[in-house]
């Protein structure tokens, strides 16, 4: 057996962290969900002597509507749908790990790309999408937050280098009819989109609907 070579070094501890919270924030319900998603945050920013901006970020998002009492997920919730929406819930502690530079991104859009994005989307989602139209058209994102089964919800975020660019995220979803007895099989035969999120103002502003979104919205029932 190996003696152990003593504690690890501040800057091992801050990568796995880094890493783990990578993670978590891709299968947010494989690490426990949004508790998960705050605790790793706050063994980061301590290690990183960044508690003071996770602070302030975490009242910036109660100020702009993205926090409840039940945290990002009551947000969502009352916008999108009314179960649990984890992949778009992870989406919003993204942009703070982004801002800091800890997200890992498996893409990164030149800016001729984003803002081709940016022009088309007011347009594109003007009628209802599916995942694959949202890959066929934009390609794949920088990051997927969901698991990658093609029948599931999730959610995906597309970034350049630029930070002050704020992320494009496409919010798709699949489940069952609110009457089912089971939660097989999904409504749909791939996950249909929502919603496209984009920016940092009023919680509920930075959202642009498609029929199906706003068909499906909690205040619309």
């Amino acid at each position: 057996m190996t003696a152990s070579s003593g504690p690890r070094s501040s800057t091992e501890i801050r990568d796995y962290l880094v890493g783990q919270l990578n993670m978590a924030l891709r299968r947010p319900g494989m690490f426990g969900g949004e508790i998960a998603l705050q605790l790793l945050l706050d063994h980061l920013v301590y290690t990183e002597r960044q508690d003071e901006a996770w602070a302030k970020e975490q009242q910036a998002m109660e100020s702009r509507g993205a926090f409840t009492s039940i945290g990002v997920t009551g947000a969502f919730r009352a916008l999108l749908v009314p179960d649990a929406y984890e992949y778009g819930v992870a989406s919003v502690y993204a942009e703070f790990v982004r801002a800091r530079g800890w997200l890992e991104a498996d893409r990164v859009l030149t800016a001729d790309e984003y803002e081709s994005m940016r022009q088309e989307l007011s347009i594109w989602v003007a009628q209802d999408r599916v995942l694959s139209e949202v890959l066929e058209t934009f390609g794949a994102p920088s990051v997927l937050f969901g698991g990658s089964n093609p029948l599931y919800g999730k959610t995906l975020g597309y970034l350049t280098e630029q930070v002050e660019e704020p992320m494009l995220f496409f919010h798709l979803w699949n489940g069952t009819a609110p009457d089912a007895e089971s939660t097989w099989p999904p409504v749909y035969s791939e996950p249909v989109l929502l919603a496209v999120r984009c920016g940092t103002g009023p919680f509920r502003d930075t959202f642009t609907f498609t029929p199906e979104g706003k068909k499906r919205r909690p205040d619309a029932r």
